[in-house]
């Protein structure tokens, strides 16, 4: 049987980056899909003080679910650390899916989740202020 990822979505599925939580997290996203059991919780810490504006310092993830669910979680925080908040909120499922060289069809709905739980953090702590 070939393998159905590229070798990037391999590479973030087995080496997430900024894999974790963050205690004091400034927000938070939390996104699932019940029909294939992906859970997804984002956290990020906002530097309040940049010059550029608010800009994400910090973002991590936990995700339970396949390897395409990790490695969108993992390939969405490097996309938006060190982004501005109107910045972050801009990245797109398709943007997500893009980055990573290409999703299954099948497995498409992972890079909305990864996108969905971005916006939801960036919410969330705009929401606190």
């Amino acid at each position: 049987m070939t393998n159905v990822y590229n070798d990037k979505v391999m590479d973030h599925f087995i080496n997430p980056r900024n894999l974790g939580n963050i205690k004091d997290a400034d927000g938070k996203g939390e996104v699932g899909n019940p029909v294939c059991g992906d859970m997804m919780n984002l956290y990020i810490k906002v530097d309040k003080k940049n010059v550029k504006g608010e800009i994400i310092s910090e973002i991590k993830f936990e995700t339970l679910g396949c390897g395409a669910a990790i490695a969108t979680s993992s390939i969405v925080t490097e996309m938006a650390k060190g982004k501005t908040l109107e910045e972050a909120e801009k990245i797109s499922d398709l943007d997500v899916a893009q980055e990573l060289g290409g999703l299954p069809p099948q497995k498409l709905h992972c890079s909305n989740l990864a996108a969905s739980a971005l916006k939801k953090a960036i919410r969330d702590y705009r929401s606190k202020k």
